[in-house]
């Protein structure tokens, strides 16, 4: 049997470098003699989070557009063309069997030029309002793999396939309200636990409403994980120092996300698409609080594809500052509310995802063969 070559091209933030390297693993499991290049952004999260998931990555110029500044989109298209000309280049060099774009800057060059040399490609889109760089390759694609309903709006319809968003599965493998996950944050089993979550950097709108509702938070005797980001975390340290805060443990980082959902009762967080896939597969409750500064303001219709049916609530970024806390406090001691709302996630979720994308790409290779 030949061995498989694969780009698999896209990244910029966690929402799109995961699932890149899942959809990698998951491949490599059913064909392990299979060969893998990444090529993303240069300067961009991918560049360190690939190499470290033990994959090869090549970096582009390539950046977003100025809407601030007219002017300095000059350069961006510059970068733009010279991008394009060194993924032709990468492409023809590694003469892959399939290429894989998981959305962001990197995978517009690439994947335009598989589709002129006439190489298969296939798109992951994780939200369910398409990005504009799927949008615009979905034409040439062979399949595109959607996480939502309806995505016939961007996409035509012949090349959808509803398979979800991998999600790291380990998170399955401790148990809900294991006693393990509590000792790890040094939390009692007996207490409630809210978890609050805005991203590996942060999110200001959450820190704030937390900031602002710090007191009714420790005085209701429920435990908090608070997870501001690292961009926060020193300033939100220096403005509750001498402040006594037991039920709350702040942190710029969950280094265990595992335990962190297995004690939680109730997530607060932003409604990234990667965010939304686990709360789902966990079937967890949760408030989700859209950011308004992201592409076609695609987190609330995120949010709002699981708010429709019952499988969160949803609060507006301009409404957390005075909604979020009571919101929370309200929402975690109301057990049948809880239980419906994990239940209602749990529905939408999409199993083995990355098994299921890896199997359309092979399928794929056997067609062009």
């Amino acid at each position: 049997m030949a061995k498989l070559k694969f780009i698999v091209s896209g990244g910029g933030t966690g929402g799109h470098i995961f699932p890149a390297i899942s959809i990698a693993n998951a491949l490599k499991k059913k064909r392990p003699d299979v060969e893998f290049l990444f090529v993303g952004a240069e300067g961009r999260m991918e560049m360190e989070k690939v190499p470290n998931a033990g994959y090869q990555i090549k970096g582009l110029p390539v950046c977003g557009f100025d809407r601030s500044n007219i002017l300095k989109n000059i350069s961006v298209l510059a970068k733009l063309f010279k991008s394009i000309r060194m993924a032709k280049q990468i492409v023809r060099e590694f003469q892959p069997n399939v290429v894989i774009g998981v959305g962001g800057y990197a995978s517009g060059p690439t994947l335009y030029a598989a589709n002129s040399l006439h190489i298969p490609t296939i798109l992951q889109e994780q939200n369910s309002y398409a990005g504009v760089t799927n949008k615009l390759l979905a034409k040439k694609a062979a399949k595109i793999c959607v996480a939502y309903d309806n995505m016939e709006r961007f996409f035509p319809k012949e090349s959808i396939i509803l398979t979800g968003n991998p999600v790291r599965q380990d998170f399955l493998e401790v148990s809900p309200k294991a006693q393990e996950a509590f000792d790890f944050f040094q939390f009692s089993s007996d207490k409630k636990t809210l978890l609050i979550i805005g991203g590996s950097l942060g999110a200001r709108t959450i820190n704030q409403s937390v900031k602002e509702g710090l007191k009714k938070l420790n005085d209701s005797g429920i435990q908090v994980i608070w997870q501001t980001g690292k961009y926060y975390f020193e300033d939100i340290k220096k403005s509750v120092e001498g402040m006594e805060l037991p039920n709350i443990l702040i942190t710029d980082f969950v280094k265990r996300m595992d335990y962190a959902y297995a004690v939680a009762d109730l997530v607060v967080s932003r409604a990234g698409a990667s965010s939304i896939s686990e709360l789902c597969l966990l079937g967890k409750p949760s408030i989700l609080v859209p950011s308004p500064n992201v592409a076609e303001d695609h987190q609330t219709k995120n949010a709002q594809a699981l708010s429709s049916k019952g499988a969160a609530v949803m609060i507006a970024d301009v409404e957390a500052r005075t909604k979020m806390v009571d919101e929370a406090l309200a929402l975690i001691n109301d057990e049948s509310q809880l239980q419906s709302l994990g239940n209602g996630a749990r529905a939408l979720a999409q199993l083995d995802s990355a098994d299921r994308i890896a199997d359309e790409i092979l399928k794929l290779v056997k067609e062009e063969c």
